[in-house]
């Protein structure tokens, strides 16, 4: 990684290379707060009374929220450019997580859940298009490997603050009462990611100035190619295991206590973002050794197979084959994260690209929606349902897969 950003930044830190790092510290603090949430939000709907159907729609709704409304968001930050306002915005609806320590019910807690994937949705279009100008500079790939890194750090942190404070503040099952007091910490690092942005802001207030690219006369169209890519995401993330459901299964079947359950979301997130450093380089690798803006799609290959071995081992009653099904989990995450990520910059024109990551994110969300909440319906009745279905979305996925790569091909050889 240190080659990679001394190549792109000579002598100096350039101002690309820092928006990057500013944005993958908000982004660090953000997810010591909702992804350690996220580790304890199933069980935690659990000892508020929700069943397993209820906890699979909460997910399913989210993910379906916090992506579908990025098609409006995604086309005001393309309308408006006021890319900072969405990403105070966005950012600001973190309270609802430390705010989740008042939920008496599980209707509280769910509608404050949903809350938050409303903010993910209003600043995320608009931080992954400034991540993008300045990785015009630094090289998409690299750009959101290392935002991701960042942002995984967190995503690490959060999970084990829960984990530690489950180990040594309770005593045999968590109560209600526990959880409320966990989510109470969360306040600190939602202070710290309102004082990170502002510092930004204030030093990148006309991030456009960053991107090297131009719009091209011609380039008004998404593509062919934008569009396969969209439908075989959108595969793919419909057999995706959530992990609501996973850690509601955690501590319905006993397979991880209280305080190992968000660990292991610790370990997943710990694997995401190493592989998604690994994943970026290799992306823009490829880029550059063929000379195709397309050609890091190819990468994509091993996700539906990855995916699909997931529920065999997250969802089986054995510690250690639940372990390796996290660490699975945790790389697919961090393919989902670069390479989803990084492609829209380089398969849209520059001026399209707001509502690019919103049609993109629209679908993914709808995937998510469909897939949650199939899982956590087939997993009151078997969990070889949940296997079957998922092995049918990535089987789907993969035929879609070959298209887009015969696609990417055609375009190759034509020298479009």
């Amino acid at each position: 990684m240190k080659d990679a950003v001394s190549r792109a930044v000579p002598g100096k830190m350039s101002p690309a290379l820092r928006l990057i790092l500013y944005l993958g510290l908000v982004s660090m603090f953000g997810d010591i707060i909702y992804e350690g949430a996220r580790s304890v939000n199933g069980p935690y709907l659990k000892v508020l009374a929700a069943n397993a159907a209820v906890v699979g729609l909460v997910a399913g709704a989210g993910e379906f929220i916090g992506y579908a409304l990025r098609l409006l968001t995604g086309y005001l930050s393309d309308r408006t450019r006021s890319y900072w306002v969405s990403v105070f915005i966005g950012y600001g609806l973190l309270v609802s997580v430390p705010l989740l320590a008042l939920a008496g019910a599980w209707q509280a807690a769910a509608v404050l859940i949903l809350m938050e994937r409303i903010g993910k949705a209003i600043r995320s279009p608009g931080r992954d298009t400034l991540i993008s100008h300045a990785g015009s500079q630094v090289g998409t790939g690299m750009s959101f490997g290392l935002h991701e890194a960042l942002d995984q750090f967190g995503a690490l942190t959060g999970p084990l603050l829960f984990t530690f404070f489950f180990a040594f503040n309770v005593k045999g099952p968590a109560g209600p009462q526990s959880y409320r007091h966990a989510y109470s910490l969360l306040w600190v690092p939602f202070i710290l990611v309102l004082v990170l942005l502002i510092a930004a802001f204030r030093k990148f207030t006309r991030p456009e100035t960053l991107a090297a690219e131009k719009t091209a006369p011609g380039s008004d169209k998404l593509s062919t190619v934008f569009w396969l890519y969209t439908l075989f995401i959108f595969l793919c993330a419909c057999g995706f295991a959530n992990f609501l459901i996973i850690a509601f299964h955690f501590k319905s079947a006993g397979v991880f206590s209280d305080a190992r359950i968000p660990l292991m979301y610790a370990l997943a997130m710990g694997i995401d973002g190493i592989s998604a450093l690994a994943i970026g380089k290799a992306y823009d690798v490829m880029k550059k050794k063929r000379g195709d803006r397309n050609a890091g799609l190819e990468l994509l290959f091993f996700t539906p197979f990855l995916s699909a071995l997931i529920p065999f081992l997250v969802f089986s009653s054995g510690p250690a084959a639940a372990a390796a099904g996290m660490c699975v989990w945790g790389i697919v995450m961090g393919a989902h994260e670069t390479i989803m990520r990084s492609a829209i910059a380089d398969i849209t024109p520059l001026h399209k690209r707001g509502i690019g990551y919103g049609i993109f994110n629209t679908s993914y969300g709808l995937a998510m929606l469909v897939g949650a909440s199939l899982q956590g319906l087939l997993y009151t009745r078997s969990i070889p349902q949940i296997i079957i279905f998922t092995i049918f979305s990535q089987v789907a996925a993969l035929a879609v897969f070959f298209v887009l790569r015969a696609r990417i091909t055609g375009l190759r050889r034509s020298g479009e």
